[in-house]
This record gives structure tokens, C-alpha cells and sequence, in this order.
């Protein structure tokens, strides 16, 4: 934190765009504004409450009326976890808190029993935190990132992320392997029904925060949802850009981006309309062999042969990635993001796979994200559960 506040008083930038969530949780938001005057695209330490509590999201849902919460309840005692988790039968245990995206258990994928759980929630109390027990949902994710002003909101592109690190969404849980939008700024499993309404919840939640806490949020609200047989339900929020989804609706966002974050920080988004390209995208990231639980590092890798394409066709982005000595050196993370641009799916992944593949050394990725055979399962995933369901279904 000091080490920020620092260098923004040493170069005072006119504005100040927070990704991670680590200082949005610690405040740096609040101290870059309240110090020194800088304005932030992100939002108060309290408002960044969104993602850093998940027992600060659902109740705030929960307060305000807002649709797309599962069955829940917040346990901050051992007492009557048990009696929960048994009537709900299948479940998710998360701490409150930031846990990086590893903290999450899953009844039948993680845990195998009440024990099971029951010691992982008491692990949790231990640390002095919280435990968010939740229904186990089913369904289809996806990502709608909107800016806010505090008092306006801007949707961005749809866009559909891929955690798990095997073919086929096999093995552990990632940052991401890829992901990928469409030209029709839709997914194909989606309707412009389900989409308004994670518009609206969204929406909603902007001035929910507004309401509860006088102040304006003023960043990114990056709602992960599901589509499942009973609706639209919302996972979780991030405060920040995501990672992978940002490269892929920024590579085609056509507004000048600090002509945006100014009218976050101006409160006049609604004057500034959002415009992208009607181009699909395909992110698939480059990541070392053994990645996430025993990745390789300090192994240099070979992008020597990587088609060079015009930014409009292909951008590469460099992530857990060195240089030394003139070569990449691998840091033991996601490594490098390859972001193909076209006029439909087909061809946007052609040119990220394309490109991934001419990456050598000791690295692998996802080659199945944005084809045909992994969407259509998708799409057969959401109608098979949609045949049991009410004919007009209610978030």
C-alpha cells in the first residue's frame, strides 16, 4: 500500500484504474482519493465489501429485494451448520473473505461427507471468519462486467469463462483458461431475456450500495451468474476487471477507454455510449505443465514462431512471464493470453488456437474453448434442464 501511494505521489497520474482486489479490500481507493486527491476507477473500501464479504453480497440481495440469490445462510458459530447442510443435501462452503479463488468446497466434488464439511467450516471459524453455506446449483456460467458511476450504469460485452484447467471442463478449478464472446454480443445458450435481467440485477445493485452505504460506487461490477432450470441466480461479484474476460471485451471496445474511465469518475457514463465491435473473440491462455497445483518455473519458453497478425485479428498478452537474458522465463502461472478477433466464433478461435499452438516448451492450454463441439454442449446442457422447467421462468 505504500509502496502505491508513493509512486502516485511521485507521478501523479490524472486518474487511477485498481485491478486487483487485494488493495480494493485493504482501501487504497479511499487513501489515493482521501490523501491525495487522485480520483480512482474503483471503488471505497466499503463498497468493495461486493467481493471481499460474499456474506455482504447475499445480504445485501437479500435487504433489498434484489432477485438471484440461491438458499442460503451465514454461519459465524459452529451451531446448526449441520442441521443445514443436511437439509440441503448438496451445497457449497465458502469462507467470507478473499480466498483467490481456492476456497470454495463443493459437497461431491470436494467434500464427501457432513464430517468432511463440518471440519472445513470449522477450519474457517478458526480463522476468525465467517462461513457462507449455499445451495449447490447447476447450470451454465457467464460473465456481464457493467461500469458504474455511482448513480448511471454500462453494460460490456457477454462473455463465457472456462475455470476448470482440463478438455472437456475437467480437473481443478483455474483463474481461467480462456474464454471466449460472440458477434451478436450474446451467448448461444442465452436469451435477450436472461441477459436483461443480469442487466437489471446488476443495475440494482449499484443502487442498493448507493442506498446502504451514501457512497457511489464507481468501478466495475462484474456479476458472475448461472442460468439454471429455476432461473437466473448470481454466484458471486468481483469490484475489479476480470481476468480473462477483460481481453476479451476490451481487444474490441471502440470508445476511447480514458474517455470512459472519466466519465466513471465524472458521473456521466450516461452521456458517453458504450460501442464495440461486432466482432466475435476467443481468449486461450498459455500455461506451464503441471499448472495449478505443481506448475513448472524458471523454464524459458519459445515464442519465436507466433504468427504476428494485426492487433484487429490477434493480441497477446504477457502475464506470469520474465524476461532474462533475452528469454521468456516461465513464473510458474498463467503465462501468456492469446485473444483471437473475427467475424464469428469459428474464425476468432482459429486464430487464438492458431497462435497457442506455436508457443514451445513446457506449457499446454486449452484447445476445446470456443469450438463448436464445446458450445454445442452448452447449448444442450441449458435445454435439457430448460424441458423441466416452468415455461416463463422467474429469477
Amino acid at each position: 500500500m505504500c509502496e502505491v501511494l508513493e509512486k502516485a505521489r511521485m507521478t501523479r497520474p490524472d486518474f487511477v484504474v485498481v485491478g486487483p482486489e487485494e488493495p480494493l479490500a485493504e482501501g487504497v481507493v479511499d487513501r489515493l482519493q482521501n490523501e491525495l486527491g487522485i480520483p480512482c476507477v474503483g471503488p471505497l473500501k466499503e463498497l468493495a465489501q461486493l467481493e471481499s464479504s460474499k456474506a455482504f453480497t447475499r445480504n445485501l440481495l437479500a435487504e433489498y429485494g434484489i432477485p438471484g440469490n440461491p438458499e442460503f445462510q451465514v454461519f459465524r458459530r459452529v451451531d446448526g451448520i449441520k442441521i443445514y447442510l443436511e437439509r440441503l443435501g448438496e451445497y457449497v462452503i465458502k469462507p467470507d473473505g478473499l480466498t483467490g479463488g481456492k476456497g470454495v468446497k463443493i459437497s461431491n466434488a470436494h467434500l464427501f461427507s457432513t464430517a468432511q464439511a463440518l471440519a472445513y467450516c470449522e477450519e474457517i471459524l478458526a480463522r476468525g471468519e465467517a462461513v457462507v453455506v449455499e445451495e449447490k446449483l447447476d447450470g451454465e456460467e457467464f460473465s456481464l462486467m457493467s461500469l458504474s458511476d455511482g448513480t448511471h450504469v454500462a453494460d460490456m460485452v457477454v462473455v463465457q469463462d472456462h475455470k476448470r484447467v482440463g478438455e472437456g471442463d475437467t480437473g481443478p478449478n483455474t483463474g481461467g483458461m480462456g474464454s471466449y464472446s460472440c458477434e451478436d454480443h450474446r451467448l448461444p445458450f442465452l436469451t435477450a431475456d436472461v441477459l436483461r435481467q443480469a442487466s437489471q440485477i446488476n443495475a440494482a445493485v449499484a443502487k442498493a450500495l448507493r442506498q446502504k452505504t451514501k457512497h457511489e460506487y464507481k468501478g466495475v461490477l462484474y456479476g458472475g451468474f448461472m442460468l439454471t432450470a429455476r432461473g437466473l441466480r448470481l454466484l458471486e461479484y468481483n469490484a475489479r476487471f476480470g481476468d480473462p474476460e477483460t481481453l476479451n471485451v476490451l481487444s474490441i471496445l471502440k470508445t476511447d477507454f480514458a474517455l470512459v474511465c472519466q466519465a466513471i469518475i465524472n458521473g456521466t457514463l450516461n452521456r458517453l455510449p458504450l460501442r464495440f465491435e461486432r466482432r466475435a473473440t476467443v481468449c486461450k491462455y498459455v500455461v506451464p505443465e503441471g499448472y495449478p497445483d505443481s506448475p513448472k518455473h524458471n523454464v524459458s519458453i519459445d515464442l519465436s514462431k507466433v504468427p504476428t497478425r494485426p492487433p484487429s485479428e490477434l493480441r497477446m498478452f504477457r502475464a506470469a512471464l520474465d524476461i532474462k537474458d533475452g528469454q521468456n522465463i516461465l513464473t510458474g502461472s498463467r503465462a501468456i493470453a492469446f485473444v483471437g478477433i473475427g467475424k464469428n466464433l469459428h474464425e476468432a478461435e482459429a486464430i487464438a488456437e492458431e497462435a497457442a499452438s506455436c508457443v514451445a516448451g513446457p506449457v499446454f492450454h486449452r484447445q476445446d474453448i470456443g469450438t463448436r463441439e464445446l458450445i454445442e454442449r452448452r447449448v444442450a446442457h441449458v435445454k435439457s434442464f430448460q424441458k423441466s422447467a416452468p415455461s416463463h421462468i422467474l429469477v
